[in-house]
């Protein structure tokens, strides 16, 4: 699984980053960034729940 930021939703409110540190960061334009190529195996649960918290819908999962 790999997961993108859709820079265009994303308002920076830093919860993906909060709730999953081992794939998302904040950048310095204040727009959250995916580091993973590859989401490792023992943080899919937490990416899923980052992606379900995004207030906006920012967080592509494919």
């Amino acid at each position: 699984m790999k997961a993108r930021i859709l820079a265009e939703r994303c308002i920076g409110c830093g919860l993906c980053v909060e709730i999953c540190p081992e794939v998302f960061t904040m950048g310095d334009e204040l727009i959250a960034g995916a580091t993973a190529d590859e989401i490792p195996e023992d943080a899919t649960d937490s990416t899923r729940d980052a992606a379900s918290a995004c207030p906006v819908y920012a967080i592509d999962l494919h």
